[in-house]
């Protein structure tokens, strides 16, 4: 708890009473929180603006975990009845990592469930998810128009997916002066689809049910209305910004994408700090790339503890993702079995939960090799830490992907990356014969056609170093090591878009001023 108080003391020096100030609205938030990257994202971003002294507070769903885990909460505002059988309460407290403060949104009737986020325990979407997130949404735009909470009002509200999707429609409503709005789009292949007729009872105006509102094909999408009403569209890398503009990648609102002139894109990052094979926790035995003993006693543990034949020569890879079609999981499985007859040596393991017949198809394969292969159905977050730190390769294909993080990762802990050129996965990874290993960081293999003959190819090229030129394989891991892939960069760009959408705030010349001092000390470097 003292760190935590530490941590609340230093943000707060650092903020300034001109500070411009900025409200995250997010579906989830790590620590509290977290189903996929999203949270990781809203958990990390705003520790990089903070830092530069822009004022940002947080605002989630009050899930039993949430409120479990974040620190010295408190109520400071009933709500009432946001919508019907909607009351709901304001939380404050801490955030148990960074100590940045967060507003959680307490409905006991829609938020303290078993099940995930998003899902009941079968696996179905949990029937009322439009209320759940409308009175998300509209608890939200009452803070952010009143400042009656904790007498905090933003100039900004950035809203993260479709989950925050109805925020800048809320906002736009009221008119007159009102904070500005970027909405981030973080996947358009999930678009917050519910039937046209429940607009009303979700407390949306009559033109929101309009074409020129959100409808989407006869329903109601809560992305659409973020796009269509934020004052800044983002999304989560520059080549996905340009894909989500085509027919190939649009889901269907490439034209509004068209129509707004584009979407900016910002490539994620990842927490360094959590993610650092130097201090992790979780790790067997913790390494860098100028110390990689623990790298070789983390591949001996990892072996044991998955059942797979204790050999540290042999190439261990690994698939840490959903196991869907978007992730191409359907390929891997039908590859696998060449692979792993063509290389006598090579083990797999994958991690990930999703379609059914995905899962029971991996967990037979690891049935039919026994010793080098392993199948872990489910997610679990110090498993995945592990699997970074003893794999050799990350096999993470894809028809489509905004950002990723699970390369970054991979690479932060000296996996080499295959991967498919493709939205923010070619951002982020460079092939090695392009790259030559010279470049630090971005190091992988890369190919482009959505087949199984096409990663398998890739993964031919990577066992060849791997195999026949173990010092090129240390100087290419190494150089994956080396990367820059923490927030710093794009914590920037996000405060220059938030510059240009709100010009008139003070304070942007400081908050600018000191990432360009950052740019200037990494050149220097």
């Amino acid at each position: 708890m003292r760190a935590i108080h530490d941590k609340m003391s230093a943000g707060t020096t650092m903020a300034r009473t001109a500070a411009p100030k900025v409200l995250f609205v997010a579906s989830e938030i790590f620590p509290l929180a977290k189903t996929g990257g999203l949270a990781d994202v809203c958990g990390a971003l705003p520790q990089a603006l903070a830092g530069r002294g822009i004022d940002v507070r947080m605002l989630m769903p009050g899930y039993t975990e949430a409120l479990d885990r974040v620190v010295a909460a408190q109520v400071i505002a009933d709500l009432g009845e946001i919508l019907p059988g909607a009351p709901a309460r304001i939380v404050s407290g801490w955030m148990p990592d960074s100590g940045l403060p967060v507003w959680l949104v307490d409905c006991p009737p829609l938020y303290r469930r078993r099940g995930s986020l998003y899902r009941d325990a079968n696996g179905c979407d949990w029937p009322d998810n439009g209320l759940r997130f409308a009175v998300l949404n509209h608890a939200a735009a009452r803070i952010a128009s009143s400042g009656h909470v904790a007498g905090w009002c933003p100039d900004i509200v950035h809203a993260h997916d479709w989950h925050a999707g109805l925020l800048p429609l809320l906002l736009h409503r009221r008119g007159g002066e009102r904070p500005k709005t970027v909405f981030t789009v973080h996947n358009m292949a999930f678009q917050g689809l519910f039937p046209l007729h429940e607009a009303r009872a979700l407390g949306l105006p009559p033109y929101a049910a309009t074409l020129d509102g959100a409808e989407f094909y006869g329903r109601l999408s809560f992305l659409k209305a973020g796009i269509r009403f934020a004052d800044v569209v983002t999304t989560v890398s520059r080549n996905y910004a340009r894909e989500i503009g085509t027919p190939e990648f649009g889901c269907g609102m490439d034209g509004l994408i068209r129509a707004r002139r584009g979407a900016v894109g910002i490539m994620n990052g990842i927490d360094e700090h959590v993610w650092n094979p130097a201090t992790d926790d979780y790790l067997e035995q913790r390494y860098s790339r100028d110390n990689m003993l623990g790298k070789h006693a983390c591949k001996v543990a990892l072996q044991r503890q998955l059942g797979l034949d204790v050999d540290p020569a042999a190439p261990l890879a690994e698939s840490v993702c959903r196991l869907t079609h978007q992730k191409m999981a359907d390929v891997l499985l039908a590859r696998l079995p060449d692979l792993l007859q063509r290389h006598p040596h090579l083990q797999m393991v994958v991690h990930g939960c999703g379609d059914a017949a995905l899962e029971q198809g991996f967990t037979a394969m690891a049935a039919a090799f026994p010793g080098r292969m392993a199948a872990h159905i489910g997610y679990d977050e110090s498993l995945a830490h592990r699997l970074h730190a003893g794999a050799d390769i990350l096999l993470h294909g894809a028809r489509f992907e905004p950002c990723g993080l699970t390369q970054l990762y991979a690479m932060r802990y000296g996996a080499i990356p295959v991967v498919r050129r493709v939205g923010g996965l070619a951002d982020s990874v460079i092939d090695v014969d392009v790259a030559g290993g010279e470049a630090a960081g971005f190091i992988g293999f890369v190919f482009d056609a959505p087949t199984g003959e096409a990663l398998g190819a890739a993964v031919e090229r990577c066992l060849a170093v791997y195999e026949g030129a173990p010092q090129t394989w240390v100087r290419f891991r190494r150089s994956a090591m080396s990367g820059d892939y923490g927030w710093q960069r794009s914590a920037a760009e996000y405060a220059r878009v938030y510059a240009g959408v709100a010009p008139s705030l003070q304070g942007w010349d400081e908050v600018l001023e000191g990432y360009r001092d950052d740019a200037l000390a990494r050149a220097a470097s």
